[in-house]
């Protein structure tokens, strides 16, 4: 392609509504535009960039004998409401595009496909011979988020891959998922990325286990605790840890204390002389159910850790059919005004007890009569412990469960692991932290959606048996932008000669040259013959423009016709290093498909 032909306009500035480097570099290179808010337009560089990076994930999927498809987009609310999510993903979640058609037919724009696979299954497979089946598409997904940001990484519309396996059983799922597992592996190696599979949860989208792949970048959105062996890595959302040891409690008998001004657990640790691994503390909820019920939930955990909302909410979930409902609409820490609509009286804030009284809830339509009382596992050993006396301005101290509390029938953990915590598989391991950019999941769903849907086949002895399913997920476009946020300096893109664009650039410095321009000419033709996907910068511009511009593009080789020209060599830059080397005309073909097929091996 000649840039002189080419829709490429670079941008010197950064955009204004780029919040990340990746955001920058894209629009400013020519690679995306903004159409509206959360909707880009891939101009004719990054269509590229994407058809490379799909191809590769195409390769890598058909390798496990997945088989490709292409499902509609526009689905109806009636296979949603046969597997419960369209409340979920339309109000809850509230990711689901809805809308009306003119015969008052309720369609969503798909943000993923379960249901239309699983309905598709239960249709066409019906015998144990026809197992296992796996299919895939990429195609355009859509997201209502609720705050669009950072270009392609968190947009209202995206290419994903996704795919989903059948199975007779959940050993076979296994399999199928382990294929994916190793098939996530290789795209990513092949993209050029440096990355992470780590422990996830699974969301909306539900099964007994997950994993997400995480392109490692300080602009990540998400938390990974990791161990330096290797052998461990979670989401935050999903980590799990062994929490600092208990110091010895200073307090043997039970009583209640005054102790004034001490509502934070740093003042009342001050106060006592003693360790927050010697308190109870217990932190108020309020979660709204799907059915409309809204539910008050007190936690206990120990002083010194914090709360996973995420692990606090999957616990809940799990209750949802005791408040007539299925999942978790809204969960919150109550303020003021909240407390006001269901509070009886006012609360002891900071000096609240395990035994706070369900009077303190006004009986009313929705709001159920009882507290929702967990307890964490880092509460349900502890001994002479130091909590709230349920009255302003005092504690006690010494107290245990089963004597003067008694401990809840729910312990959970939902306790938020932390950096420098021990490892459970070494606990001379501790958990580091890094930053990662989510670009795909893969999920055991077991048989939740054929359950649900009615997928069935018969197995040998004639009984009817749900499928087995899998399913699992790749952001095309996010990718993309993940690679470039994690490879990039101050003068534009570095993309890896796998998914760059181009292999390289011809540039001419001075188009008035006519022994400049032939040798410029006879390269373009000859790279591109021998299959080395070839730019040519024939633009009557200045040869530092033409330089910077193929910086910020970011192609892997530049070759310039420039004064080495005198000696039958020309200048060929690589852009990871900026290395430059003069090659003589004759070898340049070579030179390049050399250096192109050692970096994509």
């Amino acid at each position: 392609m000649r840039l002189s032909q080419m829709l490429l306009v670079t941008l010197r500035e950064d955009p204004a509504e780029a919040e990340i480097p990746s955001h920058k570099l894209l629009v400013r290179a020519g690679y995306i535009r903004r159409i509206g808010s959360g909707v880009y337009a891939y101009l004719p560089l990054m269509w590229r960039v994407l058809q490379k990076v799909s191809q590769i994930v195409r390769e890598e999927m058909n390798a496990t004998g997945a088989q490709e498809c292409l499902l509609p987009q526009l689905q109806p609310s009636d296979l949603w409401k046969e597997s419960g999510r369209w409340d979920t993903y339309t109000k809850a979640e509230g990711i689901m595009f809805s809308l009306i058609d003119r015969q008052d037919r309720e369609l969503g724009l798909g943000p993923t496909h379960e249901e239309v696979i699983t309905a598709i299954a239960r249709e066409m497979i019906r015998s144990y011979r026809q197992l296992p089946q796996t299919l895939y598409q990429i195609q355009t997904k859509f997201r209502d988020e609720i705050r669009p940001r950072f270009g392609l990484m968190r947009g209202r519309e995206f290419i994903m891959k996704d795919a989903y396996s059948f199975d007779a059983d959940e050993a076979a799922m296994s399999e199928s998922y382990q294929k994916m597992n190793q098939a996530y592996h290789n795209i990513l190696r092949r993209c050029g990325l440096k990355f992470r599979a780590v422990d996830a949860d699974s969301g909306a989208i539900g099964g007994s286990g997950s994993q997400e792949f995480m392109v490692l970048a300080d602009a990540g959105e998400d938390e990974i605790l990791y161990t330096d062996d290797g052998k461990y890595a979670a989401n935050v959302e999903k980590a799990v840890s062994m929490p600092p040891d208990v110091e010895p409690s200073p307090f043997e008998t039970y009583e209640k204390r005054e102790t004034p001004g001490t509502e934070t657990i740093e003042k009342v640790c001050k106060f006592l002389n003693c360790s927050p691994t010697n308190l109870v503390k217990n932190v108020l909820y309020q979660a709204v159910f799907d059915s409309g019920t809204t539910a008050l939930i007190l936690v206990h955990i120990r002083g010194d850790q914090g709360v996973n909302e995420v692990k606090l909410q999957n616990e809940l979930v799990k209750l949802a059919d005791h408040y007539g409902g299925k999942t978790i609409v809204s969960l919150t820490v109550p303020d003021a005004d909240a407390q006001q609509k269901w509070a009886a009286k006012s609360l002891p804030l900071g000096y609240i007890s395990p035994a706070l009284s369900d009077d303190y809830i006004q009986s009313q339509k929705d709001v159920a009569p009882k507290f929702i009382r967990l307890a964490d596992h880092t509460v349900a050993d502890l001994q002479n412990f130091v909590t709230g006396a349920d009255q302003s301005g005092y504690h006690v101290v010494g107290a245990n469960w089963g004597a003067q509390f008694q401990k809840p029938s729910l312990v959970v953990d939902v306790r938020k692991a932390t950096v420098g915590d021990r490892a459970l598989h070494d606990p001379n391991q501790t958990l580091q932290t890094a930053r990662g950019i989510e670009i795909g999941h893969i999920f055991q769903l077991g048989t939740k959606y054929s359950k649900a849907l009615g997928a069935t086949y018969t197995n040998e002895q004639g009984d009817e048996i749900p499928l087995a399913m899998g399913c699992y997920g790749v952001g095309v476009s996010r990718l993309a932008q993940s690679a470039v946020e994690q490879s990039y300096d101050k003068d534009g893109i570095i993309w890896s000669v796998a998914i760059a664009p181009y292999h390289a650039v011809v540039v001419i410095p001075n188009v008035g040259d006519a022994a400049q321009v032939a040798a410029a000419e006879t390269l373009y033709a000859e790279l591109n013959q021998a299959g080395v996907e070839t730019l040519l910068d024939d633009r009557n511009e200045r040869a530092g423009v033409k330089f910077k511009d193929s910086e910020l593009i970011g192609i892997p080789y530049r070759v310039v016709t420039g004064k080495a020209l005198n000696n039958g060599k020309v200048e060929v830059v690589k852009r990871a290093t900026k290395e430059t080397e003069e090659v003589a005309i004759a070898e340049v073909v070579s030179t390049l498909k050399h250096w192109i097929m050692d970096a994509t091996q």
